[in-house]
């Protein structure tokens, strides 16, 4: 049943977005590799296993990120450099076939604020590279969670992507940038747009499925996903270019506020109209700036911004579409004809939906 797999997922995810990303800006020059680094030390020192995990609190280590995360910046940096022979070893970094071993050339750590929020921290690593032309790859291992990869310095179509499973760059030249095609970029961030909703995007999904639960009908439904698909096409573009800029502190409760709204609304006032509509449109305007996350850390060039754009939005509509035909099939199909189907799937999942939304609302407040 689609409303047990909703709960299984729902109850293993506290913050619903993944685990961001660290960014790295890669200067890649004839005799050395030069990586800059902003991330989150705590898990790399504390030993977490961040691939798949949603909420550091989940994690085995848990107690000693917290303590970490509590330190003053001089007892974190000595941690840090205390751990960093081994933390070194998940960093996938070659020149052709050599292994490069990185040093710390700087490591910035502010003071402790917002427990409840990750801290940011600026590392540069340095490597020197053999002497030859081969070009360099950059990584790191899975445990580490995902990392953006942008070269510097490499004018508007410069080389930049996400990384996750522990996948490398493509190659770099020591002299002159790697360079992607319009047509690549594109195609590279559908794929990325698709993963911001599944697997990755799950109160996108619940709010999605808040849709779906409004009614079986095609033209609600059609309504409300094109209201939806409009407003949040607008804010991503817009965010995406620097024009909009709220932070993520206001924006994700407003997200959960608005899985809770268009739940309840199912339950207590399930008809089309204009306010519907209106509401619909409104939330997705604060989706599209959620979605924005993805595309402002991974920067890249204007000359690439629509394709890029386009790509995404494009990558985010089939995995919203795939979350209705899923729930379509699984529960539409088969009970949606039924006169029972509202009293007894429509209502209920949209409980459950308003309940988790209201959780998660009531968490990141907090």
């Amino acid at each position: 049943m689609l409303l047990s797999t909703v709960l299984c997922l729902f109850a293993q995810a506290g913050r619903a977005h993944e685990i961001r990303p660290a960014i790295s800006d890669v200067l890649v020059e004839q005799d050395r590799l030069q990586v800059f680094l902003v991330l989150t030390l705590e898990p790399l020192i504390a030993g977490i296993d961040l691939q798949g995990l949603d909420n550091t609190d989940n994690a085995p280590e848990a107690e000693s990120y917290d303590t970490l995360r509590a330190l003053d910046a001089p007892a974190l940096d000595e941690a840090f450099r205390t751990a960093w022979p081994e933390i070194r070893e998940t960093f996938l970094l070659q020149a052709g076939d050599t292994p490069l071993t990185p040093e710390i050339r700087r490591l910035e750590i502010p003071e402790p604020g917002d427990l409840g929020l990750p801290r940011d921290s600026r590392l540069l690593i340095a490597a020197d590279l053999p002497p030859d032309d081969t070009p360099v790859t950059v990584g790191w291992e899975a445990q580490n969670g995902p990392l953006v990869v942008r070269q510097r310095e490499g004018g508007p179509d410069a080389y930049s992507a996400l990384l996750e499973n522990g996948d490398v760059s493509i190659p770099l030249p020591r002299t002159g940038t790697a360079t992607e095609t319009a047509l690549q970029v594109f195609s590279r961030f559908i794929v990325q747009g698709f993963q911001h909703i599944i697997p990755k995007g799950l109160d996108h999904i619940l709010f999605v499925l808040g849709l779906f639960f409004f009614s079986l009908h095609m033209r609600p439904l059609l309504v409300q996903i094109t209201a939806f698909t409009v407003a949040h096409t607008v804010t991503l573009a817009l965010a995406a270019l620097g024009i909009v800029s709220i932070p993520a502190s206001v924006v994700e409760p407003l997200i959960a506020a608005s899985i809770v709204f268009v739940a309840l609304e199912n339950v207590l006032r399930p008809q089309l109209g204009a306010l519907r509509s209106a509401v619909v449109f409104t939330f997705g305007l604060l989706h599209g700036l959620g979605f924005a996350s993805v595309l402002g850390a991974l920067g890249g060039g204007q000359s690439h911004f629509l394709a890029r754009l386009i790509g995404f939005n494009i990558g985010v509509e089939i995995g919203q579409l795939t979350v209705i035909a899923v729930a379509w099939l699984t529960v539409g199909y088969w009970f949606g004809r039924k006169p029972w189907y509202r009293a007894r799937i429509a209502v209920p999942a949209s409980l459950v939906i308003a309940a988790v939304g209201a959780f998660w609302f009531v968490e990141r407040i907090i």
